[in-house]
């Protein structure tokens, strides 16, 4: 009956994405028919519509899906392998990292001049920074957890590495031109539209390749939620599970943060959703259904985001705090507790 009924849920889930993902497609600035889109999705036309879809739609579209549910597990992953409530896919640090190298290509390089004002106008500068600066402090962390044994100072550590970053962040804007900094505050805010299909087939890549690692370690999860020496009598080995479930979270949150920015909230929000509304502590469902609610999430916010009829699109970042915020806080209260 308890299987039957995640069953049910995990499937009405899969209804709200679907409709969720035809909505985001259909509805915009310009509002295309439904007969329009499946005739777009299904045949080779060669009208406007048909054009608007595949361009600029499905791109976006299918980067929700995959932002959202790399997100999400991150999110999932970091809550259960340090066992708090409040940590996200960015506790690692890696979202920072990455901030101050496109801080560093945006408020410096395009000020400047030679090669580093040559890599601030190559079309991928931006996803190259964000890249470089999320493995750096990737690296940074996975030499650290070899020696660390605790997971509270390996959470501490990425704490103190944000805050080191934010520093060096701020420093830059201060010093920073005007319009740089604009620059720069705009990609973070984040955006989900501004990716083309090259690069959503690298982010596609990158979020199969660390959900494919996230599930290999569905024993080793379920163990951690019961402590380490629970998880070291049955055989788990702390060090290995750590540093894999560290490379999935910082292969999902970089990848998302390269191509679409700092997204704030859904790797935080959604894995205590899913919580609330299926309860158990299975990683084996709770992955799964944690990845459709963060592409479900990210896919809602994107379409308050896109105004119908309208040419301004707001903020991404916005839309999901002031979206998910008062729903985790409503979930909260409905259910009365919320736990790890």
């Amino acid at each position: 009956m308890v299987r039957a009924n995640y069953w049910k849920k995990g499937l009405m889930l899969a209804v709200g994405l679907t409709l969720l993902f035809i909505a985001d497609v259909t509805l915009g600035s310009i509002s295309i028919p439904i007969s329009s889109v499946l005739s777009g999705l299904f045949s080779q036309s060669t009208s406007n519509f048909s054009e608007i879809i595949w361009q600029f739609r499905m791109p976006k579209a299918i980067t929700c899906l995959l932002a959202g549910a790399a997100l999400a597990t991150g999110g999932l992953l970091m809550q259960t392998l340090f066992r708090n409530a409040l940590a996200g896919p960015d506790v690692l640090g890696l979202s920072s990292g990455a901030s101050l190298m496109v801080a560093v290509v945006l408020m410096v390089g395009q000020s400047s001049l030679g090669v580093l004002a040559a890599v601030a106008s190559h079309p991928w500068s931006q996803v190259i920074a964000a890249s470089f600066g999320g493995m750096l402090v990737f690296t940074i962390m996975v030499t650290l957890s070899r020696f660390v044994q605790d997971n509270t100072a390996l959470l501490i550590i990425g704490l103190m590495i944000s805050a080191a970053t934010s520093s060096l962040v701020a420093m830059l804007q201060f010093v920073s031109r005007s319009e740089d900094l604009q620059s720069y505050i705009i990609w973070s805010m984040g955006s989900v539209g501004s990716t083309n299909w090259q690069e959503v087939r690298v982010l596609g890549f990158a979020v199969i390749l660390g959900i494919g690692i996230a599930y290999s370690q569905i024993k080793s999860l379920n163990a951690l939620l019961l402590g380490e020496s629970y998880a070291r009598s049955l055989g788990i080995k702390i060090a290995r599970s750590r540093l894999w479930i560290v490379i999935s979270t910082s292969v999902l949150a970089g990848a998302v943060t390269a191509f679409c920015g700092p997204i704030a909230f859904v790797g935080l929000a959604v894995p205590h959703l899913v919580r609330l509304a299926v309860p158990t502590s299975n990683h084996k469902i709770l992955l799964p259904l944690a990845a459709m609610g963060g592409a479900s999430m990210l896919l809602f916010c994107d379409l308050l985001a896109h105004l119908p009829n309208r040419t301004q699109v707001l903020p991404i970042n916005v839309i999901t705090s002031l979206i998910g915020a008062p729903l985790v806080i409503w979930m909260i209260m409905r259910n009365k507790k919320v736990s790890v």
